[in-house]
């Protein structure tokens, strides 16, 4: 007859402060940059449709701040990500 092992509890990852604040600021920099996106696609399709508007000056003037804002968004997240395991490496004395 074999033995099962015995269940042992699992432990909870407890999360820092650090690590607390790190998430709720990409959370709320992925929803800003969700809102920001949808405002502009928005704007894009109302300006495509405007009969008043030229559809070459909508474009002109959104496609550089679009591109700023997608940017600077994704390299703000992925300097967040990328620092956030920096200090714990740091501290290992391999």
């Amino acid at each position: 007859m074999t033995r099962k092992p015995i269940p042992r509890p699992v432990k909870k990852v407890s999360m820092d402060t650090k690590d607390k604040l790190t998430l709720w600021v990409t959370l709320m920099v992925s929803f800003t940059l969700c809102i920001s996106v949808l405002a502009m696609v928005i704007s894009f399709m109302l300006g495509l449709w405007a009969k008043e508007v030229d559809n070459a000056e909508i474009f002109k003037m959104i496609s550089p701040a679009f591109s700023t804002l997608i940017g600077g968004m994704i390299g703000f997240l992925s300097g967040i990500k990328l620092m956030q395991n920096d200090e714990k490496s740091k501290s290992c004395k391999d």
